[in-house]
Parts: structure tokens; C-alpha cells; sequence
């Protein structure tokens, strides 16, 4: 569905409900209310890259709601991520409430209910991934979700040309995107909002969190280095091994466990994409930390239950 705009030869009433059965079927389960004005329109453009939906919403003033009775058992894990490009937004969700001016972004979590209200003619930039890709911890994602993030400070600058970029290019993304272009997204927003979160609190211990980003950037930036490991780790900040341990187990997460986790992440999105295709499996491995072809294909199937070979020629991954 790339691209929906209410009828233009039907009524007010008529665009409206064609509208409210658009949003249905377009995010999570959501209920269009209707606004102030006499007359209604709204378009819908939407592109899918990997597992981003990237979708740009321009209409009338109105509202949407998730409501507590749209929240079923076992639904996809989502969150989204608007940016404001013109109008505003009343955002709600639990004990929050937010406006979103434009150049503002926010993100909120689709398993609790939520409400947008929009009193003036807007334009706003959705983008909706699951939730385990942000890679944010529950209380990381607590500390910013819905609230105003202001894009003019730190990685902001940086953030919201790239997110512009998406929303002037939504429908041509299907076509020049690929899982890398996801994952660039995605990963630039969940450090836009790493940063908010941890500028946003003062850290009991003294920058403790912030330290750990730091950590994980850190890493992350370098997972192609073979010898990446614990103690270049700890050297480059400055801590020992047994605090760099206790830091990352806070989260759940071993060093080694990470490293592994997200250099596989990286090898099943390069495997994936068709940019790609010539490079040699080994060569792909190679690239992200794993230099021995077999030890590469041992891990990739162990994790993925399919050998690397296999999941470039299209065999379903879990």
C-alpha cells in the first residue's frame, strides 16, 4: 500500500470513514477520531524496508487512539517513532503527555495504550519496527517514551536530516532501500534516543549509564575487528574486566555474548542483501569478525538454525 488518499468525490463523512478503515489496516490496531473541521482529507504514504515500515501522514485535524481493547494477547512487539514535520501532536501515553512541535520527535510503545490529537492540518513521518531491534533496555525506553525530543543539540542535528530524508523519499524506499538502510534507521534513532535518556536523568552512580552507551557504541563500532574482546575493551575506558562484566550484565548481555549476537545480526542483514550477492559467504563473515569460514558457519547456524549458505538463498530464519 504505497501510497492512499481519501476519495475526493465523496463526503466529508465519507473520506473520514474511508480514512478510519485506512489506519486500521495500515499500523497496529488503531481508532480514527474524528476532528473540529468541516471538510476532511488525508493521504497515506507508505514504504516497507526489511523489518522498518516507513510512513509519512498528512491530514485534517482528528484523532487515533490504541486502546486497551486493541491490545491483544500475543501481538507483534511494535514501537513507533514520529517525527513532526508540520502541525503538532498531543501525545498521551500512561502518565505522559507531550506536544510534538515541528522538527520534534517521540517515540511510544504499542503495548500500552495510547492517544495522538492533531487541532491544526498536519504532516508527520511514522516509523514502525519491533521493539527488539531499538536495542534499548525496558528502563532506557521508560526514561524517553513520549516525551518531546528536541533535534537541535547532540545527535539531533545529525538524526532528523537523515529521518527528513526518508520522509521526502518514502516512495521511492521499496525500490532503492535495503535491509541496511533499516538497520541505519533504526540504529541512528535508538541512539538519538540513548542519549536523550541518559541526558535526561542524573545517573545514581555517577554516569554509570552513560559510561555503558558509551560502551556499547564503542563496540559496535568495531565488531569487525577480530581481536575485539574484553580487555581492549576495558583498556579504551579505562575500567577492569570485572566492571565492564558487571556493566553489561545489568542488561542481561555477556561481553562475548553481545559481540557475537551483533556480528551475526550484521552478517544475516548482509546476506540478505542483494547489493551483495557476489561477495563470498566467508567474505561476509570475515568482514564482521569471523575470519575462519568454519567457525562463521558453526555460530550462524547454531543461532539461526540454517547455515549461512542456506539463509542467502532464501531460506526462512526464525
Amino acid at each position: 500500500m504505497p501510497l492512499v488518499t481519501t476519495p475526493r468525490d465523496d463526503t466529508s463523512a465519507g473520506r473520514f470513514e474511508f480514512w478510519r478503515e485506512t489506519v486500521r489496516r495500515s499500523f497496529v490496531p488503531l481508532e480514527a477520531l474524528p476532528g473540529a473541521g468541516l471538510e476532511f482529507h488525508a493521504s497515506l504514504h507508505t514504504s516497507h524496508v526489511g523489518a522498518l515500515q516507513v510512513s509519512v501522514v498528512t491530514a485534517q485535524p482528528h484523532g487515533v487512539a490504541h486502546t486497551p481493547r486493541h491490545i491483544a494477547a500475543g501481538q507483534p512487539d511494535f514501537v513507533k517513532v514520529s517525527l513532526q514535520l508540520a502541525g503538532r501532536c498531543r501525545l498521551a501515553q500512561a502518565d505522559r503527555r507531550t506536544m510534538l512541535a515541528p522538527g520534534e520527535l517521540a517515540v511510544y510503545d504499542t503495548r500500552r495504550p495510547y492517544t495522538l490529537d492533531f487541532d491544526l492540518p498536519y504532516r508527520m513521518l511514522v516509523l514502525m519496527f519491533p521493539r527488539a531491534l531499538l536495542r534499548l533496555t525496558e528502563q532506557d525506553l521508560a526514561r524517553v517514551n513520549a516525551t518531546a525530543i528536541h533535534c537541535r543539540e547532540g545527535l539531533g542535528p545529525v538524526v532528523q536530516p537523515f529521518l527528513r530524508g526518508l520522509a521526502r523519499q518514502v516512495l521511492e524506499l521499496e525500490r532503492l532501500g535495503s535491509p541496511r538502510l533499516a538497520d541505519s534507521a533504526i540504529d541512528l534513532v535508538g541512539a538519538l534516543l540513548a542519549q536523550h535518556g541518559a541526558a535526561s536523568v542524573v545517573p545514581e552512580d555517577d554516569g554509570r549509564e552513560v559510561l555503558r552507551q558509551r560502551i556499547l557504541t564503542y563496540m559496535e563500532q568495531r565488531l569487525g575487528d577480530p581481536e575485539l574482546g574484553p580487555d581492549q575493551i576495558a583498556a579504551a575506558h579505562h575500567i577492569s574486566r570485572r566492571y565492564l562484566y558487571n556493566l553489561l550484565a545489568e542488561q542481561g548481555h555477556t561481553v562475548s555474548g553481545w559481540i557475537r549476537e551483533r556480528r551475526l545480526a550484521r552478517c544475516r542483514r548482509d546476506l540478505a542483501d542483494p547489493v551483495l550477492a557476489q561477495l563470498p559467504v566467508g567474505a561476509v563473515g570475515s568482514r564482521w569478525g569471523f575470519p575462519d569460514p568454519a567457525h562463521f558457519s558453526h555460530v550462524f547456524k547454531a543461532a539461526y538454525g540454517v547455515s549461512p549458505r542456506e539463509a542467502r538463498s532464501g531460506t526462512p530464519l526464525p
